[in-house]
């Protein structure tokens, strides 16, 4: 195995010159740098990535927090290739860790991280609480940010998006279509971003004083599988509704799939609103009409915001990203009959 000491000797510097040239401190002249370059490609010397670290108390690494209940939607492959990609850009090794089902859980991929001597730290969480997450900040030194929650004590260290405005919008462009009664299918209720999201729902409807009825609010879990089964409680409560709104979009093809298979066209018969925009929604038919939250935009600032503390910056505002609403053929204006 080739040494520093070898490559040292092959470019004519010194063992330290060639130790600066890896950790970036100290001055070494452009052509030095190039001959230590030169002689690490032509003998294949690999650094020791321990001992660098440990030298420069930097791994290069960024974490990320996620529950594996988001692994398997369209969702959280978007947000992972956004992240991923991200990182890369800034010369950065991203370090999935799984929150799993609970908050201790997500304490533990957490740790984990930290553990690992990531960088920084970003969590997207599930379980843990606004006040437990405004703890974790306060007590490590690294950096850590919270994506799509928003802290109280932190505010700096969040980039989040406000679901239940969003979702509250989305509902009364479907009440100024003409759209009365109008159904819901709701996230798992456990999830905070779901309960904002049918609480926007609610607030539309007290808005334009259209009486909440329970019977037309079904609960889903996020696959398309229960925005299918969803649709099939609905139909079965016996309940009429010409609009319905989906609090993501893959439970919403699978409820149109449903309403499809249940002699219903869409957007005729029931207009179809789901949450995301995810890269499939203008594909499907008809083409899914969805409120797009905009996770690339909210990623990039969530990663600029830790490269900018690691760098010794600090924030001092809070960051909200407004949902939008992006209208295709599944929703459509009630015309009179």
């Amino acid at each position: 195995m080739t040494t520093m000491l070898e490559v040292a000797k092959r470019a004519g510097v010194s063992k330290a010159t060639v130790s600066r040239v890896l950790s970036g401190k100290g001055y070494v002249s452009q052509e030095t740098k190039d001959r230590v370059f030169q002689a690490i490609e032509e003998s294949g010397y690999r650094p020791n990535l321990l001992a660098r670290n440990l030298a420069t108390r930097r791994t290069q690494t960024l974490g990320l927090v996620v529950t594996n209940t988001l692994y398997h939607g369209v969702y959280f492959s978007e947000l992972l290739f956004h992240a991923a990609r991200m990182t890369e850009e800034k010369g950065r090794q991203l370090i999935l860790a799984d929150g799993k089902h609970s908050a201790s859980e997500e304490r533990e991929a957490i740790q984990y991280l930290l553990d690992m001597r990531c960088d920084a730290i970003i969590i997207y969480p599930r379980f843990l609480s606004i006040d437990e997450m405004d703890e974790i900040i306060e007590k490590h030194d690294q950096p850590i940010m919270v994506l799509n929650r928003r802290l109280r004590k932190n505010s700096s260290h969040c980039v989040w998006s406000d679901h239940k405005a969003s979702c509250e919008a989305a509902v009364l462009q479907l009440i100024e279509m003409g759209h009365r009664d109008i159904a819901f299918i709701t996230g798992s209720l456990d999830s905070p971003t779901g309960l904002e999201r049918l609480s926007g729902y609610k607030e539309a409807l007290a808005k334009h004083d259209i009486p909440l009825r329970e019977a037309l609010i079904a609960e889903g879990k996020w696959h398309p599988a229960s925005g299918a089964a969803a649709v099939s409680t609905l139909l079965s409560r016996g309940e009429s509704f010409t609009a319905l709104v989906s609090s993501n979009d893959d439970m919403a093809i699978g409820a149109m799939k449903q309403l499809h298979d249940s002699g219903l066209a869409i957007p005729g018969d029931v207009s179809v609103i789901g949450f995301d925009d995810v890269s499939i929604a203008p594909y499907t038919v008809p083409s899914l009409s969805s409120v797009r939250i905009p996770v690339t935009e909210m990623i990039k600032e969530t990663i600029s915001r830790l490269i900018f503390m690691l760098d010794g910056g600090e924030f001092q505002f809070q960051q909200r990203f407004p949902g939008e609403l992006i209208l295709r053929d599944s929703a459509l204006r009630v015309t009179k009959k």
